[in-house]
């Protein structure tokens, strides 16, 4: 089976040790956080966190609602709401993800200068952010940074299936050895997940931009959604599919990913949608409100809880994530 790697990564090689360690890794890291603390910390590691995006029916973000207008569920059942904050300047840490297969050639172009445009308007003082581009394989263009100059100068070394550049892109072994076929962007999603943004604290997103069609990953779509889910990652899809030339992708799949983590999934049509898309996000990620709760199921069994977010007013959506994984370790 195929192994996929990322450029200038070394831990991307070891991909096939990565699937089955994950959650044993954060298991370990938990445990070694709650030794030698205070149970008032420890219940601090309990309290679960999301963010939440209101938008009336119009879908205007609306940003003036307070504690009392939330209700939240966690497997059906309602929770008291132990924090509340409006985050307007909460640091960011993003992942900028760009399907590089030949279904996106007629739009890199102009992908490569609205993307960067978007980090440049949306990273602000604490920010940091990751370009990735994906299609045989999964290369890191650039690694976590604050300056935009190597965001910019990575989005634009971006090339349709060009995974050479100096590290052997795919298994470890023989260049040319590799036999890679197809798009990577379940792998993508969950590295960048896993691999990157898993050690990561506070607001974590990712922006794809894909027409969602995947040929090629080793792992499946619900991998890489519980990759996101389980470190706490918002997924964004910018749904740009070639239907002339290579028909009309997967738009399930994106509003799978972006509807499982509490992302949005937007369909663009033309460069000008692109560029509308890239600023809806931005005020996505500008406008976000914090709650967050002590479980009253507080079993530590590892099992996934279904969430649900509603506010007073019933013509109001609410963006959030659907659940997310219980700790596992004794009854607290």
């Amino acid at each position: 089976m195929n192994i996929v790697g990322m450029r200038g990564l070394a831990c991307f090689t070891a991909f096939v040790l990565a699937v089955p360690a994950l959650p044993q890794a954060r298991q370990e890291k938990t445990q070694s956080q709650g030794q030698g603390q205070t149970p008032t910390i420890k219940a601090e590691v309990d309290l679960v966190n999301l963010f939440a995006t209101v938008r009336d029916k119009n879908k205007r973000i609306v940003t003036d609602l307070k504690q009392d207008d939330f209700k939240l569920f966690e497997d059906g059942h309602e929770e008291k709401v132990a924090f509340f904050a409006k985050e307007m300047q909460l640091p960011i840490t993003l992942g900028l993800l760009l399907d590089t297969s030949g279904s996106e050639q007629f739009m890199l172009g102009a992908i490569q200068d609205a993307g960067g445009r978007f980090l440049h308007r949306v990273l602000k003082k604490g920010d940091e952010a990751m370009v990735i581009s994906f299609d045989t394989d999964v290369d890191l263009l650039s690694d976590f940074t604050d300056d935009n100059s190597i965001l910019t100068r990575a989005i634009n070394k971006a090339r349709i299936n060009s995974p050479g550049g100096g590290y052997i892109a795919g298994n470890p072994g023989p260049v040319g050895g590799q036999n890679m076929v197809g798009t990577a962007l379940y792998d993508a999603i969950y590295l960048a997940c896993a691999d990157k943004l898993n050690g990561e604290a506070g607001r974590k997103a990712i922006v794809v931009v894909t027409d969602a069609e995947d040929t090629g990953s080793r792992v499946k779509v619900e991998e890489a959604i519980e990759s996101a889910q389980r470190t706490d990652t918002v997924i964004h899809v910018l749904f740009v599919a070639d239907r002339a030339h290579f028909g009309g992708g997967r738009p399930d799949v994106a509003h799978k990913l972006a509807d499982e983590t509490g992302g949005r999934m937007i369909v663009v049509n033309s460069e000008k949608h692109l560029e509308e898309a890239f600023d809806q996000i931005s005020e996505e990620l500008r406008s976000q409100y914090t709650l967050g709760y002590y479980p009253t199921n507080n079993t530590k069994d590892g099992k996934f809880r279904k969430l649900r977010v509603e506010t007073s007013n019933h013509e109001y959506k609410v963006l959030s994530r659907r659940g997310y994984y219980a700790p596992k370790g004794s009854r607290g």
